[in-house]
Formats: C-alpha cells, structure tokens, sequence
C-alpha cells in the first residue's frame, strides 16, 4: 500500500509538473522572451517545484518525527542537483546516441550555459563550506544563507539582460503545442495562463505532501535512512519532469531548452533550498550526504571544462551518468 501511494504521488506530481510546464511555455512566447530565459528560469524553475515542495513541506509541514523531518529535507535538497548533474545529464544523451552518434555534437548556447555552471559551483560550493561551520557560529551560517540568495538573485537579472539580444539572434520561445486550458474552450490570454499556472502549483503541492508521508514509511520497510532514500527516490520521481522536458527537447534539436531546463534548475536547486536547509536543518557533513555534494561539484565542473575547452560531445555526457553509478555503489556499500 506504501508503494502505491507513492507510485499514485508520483503520477499526481508528473500531471502537475506537465500543466505547469504547458503553461510557462506559452507565458515565455507571450512575453517575447529568449529560449535561455524561458529554459534556465521559467522552466527549471517550473519543473523544480515538485523537489522544492518535498523538503520545504518536510522541513514546515511534514510528520511527527522532527529527526526523519530534517532527514526528508536534507536528501531531497541535495539529491536533485546530484541527479541533475549527472544522470539527467547523461540521459539526454543516450536519447540522442543513435541519431547523432558517440561523437556527435550538442550545441547549446554556449554564453547561457556558461553562466548557469559558473553560478551553480560557486553557490554549491558555499552549501558545502557551511556543513564544517559549526552550529554555535550561527550567524555565520546565516550569512552564507544570505550570500546564496544573492547569488540567485543576480543570477536572474544577468539571464533577463541577455535575452534581448538572444530574441534578435533568433532563440526566441515558441511554444509549439496548445494550452491545455484552451483545448476545453478558453481563449489564450494571461489570466488563463495564471489560471493554469496555479492549478499546476496546487497539483504539486498534493502531490508532494503526499509523497513526504510514503517516503517515511518506505525507509522503515527497506531498512535505510530516510535521508538516503530522499537523496535517492524523492529525486528520481520528482526530477521526472525535468528528464523528459529535456529529452523530447534536444530531440526536436532544441539543445538551448534541453540544456537550460537541467542547469537553470541546478542554480535554483544549489542556491536557493541550500540556504533554506543550512538555516532550517543540522547540515552536517554526514558521508553520504558529502560524497553526494563532492560527486555533483564533479559533474559540474566536468561540463564547465568541456565547454572551455570546445564543446560537448554525445559521450562527454556519458561520463556524467557513470558518476551517478559510482555514487550509488559508494553511497550503498
């Protein structure tokens, strides 16, 4: 019954993450924004709300046991970078493999991905330094809290001050499928897409909370902490959205949104919910939760140097995946 529950949330958050997602497409083409903007924000940010609810309604709102709670949050707020960075990665391209081939060329905007990595390791780095800031140099915890919103924070106005320029160049959106409130009647406007949105939001909160009460009886039933199931199931349900958005994407040749759909979420993930755990949980530097942090600093830093030193080819991604597996079999033995 457990394991249906969750199999049901999951279903629940895929729905939602799939209206939400809809609607921010349609909302990029009417305000005229670039592939970059609507990939790197609005998407990954869309699709990124499913493993922000899990640990912020954990952390807030979640059972009765504060340690499994805290466990919950911890897991899920470093579980979806470390899969982001790595399997997501990798999945990307094995789902083009045959058609482009091992040494086939991914040609995302290379300026937007170069931010959206250089953002991510800095931020990461900082969740990594506050888990040896002890709990009594509180201030000092919180200080880092507030660096890494910032970062976000210019983070957003730099990717909004390139898009002008990427819409000329001709990386406008488009949203190539109806909206699905319009496929029952509606006109297309910005109040039924705000509609759309917030169904969405509801959607993935239900699903989420749901999800946070199966996962705590899951751990007791396999035997494992609860904090490395979140760092291993929560993400691979919730990041479900972001592996799809990103496949169908860089097969229809739109590596641009395929690429900034993953690292866009990764600086919101590596920014914004670390900082919310360093204030709200022990962070401490437990070994499955910094070989996790380390693997996915890795990754990142992989795909920076590739980028540097000409571009991605099909089979660089390849070793993001083998990343993924090597931290299973550290994590698991």
């Amino acid at each position: 019954m457990v394991f249906f529950q969750l199999f049901l949330m999951l279903i629940v958050i895929l729905i939602a993450a799939e209206v939400f997602t809809n609607a921010l497409e349609h909302l990029g083409e009417k305000l005229g924004i670039s592939e970059g903007v609507t990939g790197s924000l609005f998407a990954a940010v869309g699709t990124a709300l499913p493993e922000t609810m899990v640990p912020l309604l954990a952390l807030l709102a979640g059972t009765q046991n504060v340690n499994t709670n805290e466990e919950i949050g911890v897991g899920s707020i470093l579980g979806a970078p470390l899969m982001l960075a790595t399997l997501s990665i990798s999945l990307m391209a094995i789902s083009v493999w045959k058609r482009r081939g091992t040494h086939g060329h991914l040609r995302p905007e290379r300026t937007g991905l170069t931010r959206d990595l250089n953002f991510f390791i800095v931020a990461f780095s900082f969740a990594a330094i506050a888990m040896y800031v002890p709990h009594t140099l509180s201030i000092v915890r919180y200080a880092i809290s507030a660096c890494m919103v910032m970062i976000y924070f210019v983070y957003v106005m730099m990717t909004l001050n390139a898009s002008k320029a990427l819409v000329a160049d001709g990386h406008a959106t488009e949203a190539e499928t109806d909206m699905f409130l319009c496929r029952l009647g509606l006109k297309n406007n910005m109040l039924v897409i705000v509609i759309q949105l917030i169904l969405g939001l509801v959607l993935l909160i239900v699903g989420a909370k749901g999800f946070i009460n199966g996962v705590e009886a899951a751990a007791d039933i396999i035997g494992i902490s609860a904090l490395l199931l979140s760092l291993l199931i929560i993400p691979i349900a919730t990041e479900l959205p972001e592996k799809v958005n990103s496949i169908l994407w860089i097969r229809k040749g739109k590596d641009t949104l395929a690429f900034g759909n993953i690292t866009g979420a990764m600086v919101f993930q590596g920014t914004l919910l670390p900082a919310i755990g360093i204030m709200l949980t022990p962070w401490q530097p437990r070994i499955e939760v910094v070989l996790g942090i380390a693997m996915t600093l890795l990754a990142a830093i992989w795909l920076r140097y590739l980028i540097e030193k000409g571009g991605l080819k099909v089979w660089h991604l390849l070793v993001n995946g083998a990343m993924y597996v090597t931290y299973l079999v550290l994590a698991l033995s």
